[in-house]
C-alpha cells in the first residue's frame, strides 16, 4: 500500500499567553488576590464579575487614593457594586 501527501503544510498561531504569572505573584499564600499588589490584569483574571474596565477602574482608584484599608472599600471604586464585592469577599486579600 502506498499513501500520498500533497506537501501542504499548515501553521496555527498560538494565542497570545495572558500574563498569568502576574496573577500568581499577586497571591496571597491562601490563594487570595491582594488588592493592593495585583495589577489590573490579575484583578480580572482572578475575580469573578470583573472585565478589563473595571479591574483598570480598581487599580487606577488604587493609585490615586492609596492602599485599599478594608475589602468594602472597594464599593467606592466605580463599577464595584454590592454584589460584586459579595461575590469576590472570599477571593480577595488586602495584605
Amino acid at each position: 500500500m502506498l499513501f500520498g501527501f500533497t506537501g501542504v503544510a499548515v501553521a496555527v498561531e498560538a494565542p497570545p499567553k495572558s500574563d498569568a504569572s502576574a496573577a500568581v505573584a499577586h497571591k496571597a499564600a491562601a490563594g487570595k488576590i491582594n488588592i493592593n499588589k495585583a495589577d489590573a490584569v490579575a484583578l480580572q483574571e482572578g475575580m469573578i464579575g470583573v472585565g478589563e474596565m473595571k479591574a483598570k477602574a480598581i487599580a487606577a482608584y488604587r493609585e490615586a487614593n492609596g492602599a485599599f484599608t478594608s475589602i468594602d472599600d472597594l464599593l467606592q471604586v466605580k463599577g464595584i457594586g454590592a454584589k460584586t464585592l459579595e461575590a469576590n469577599r472570599d477571593l480577595l486579600s488586602i495584605d
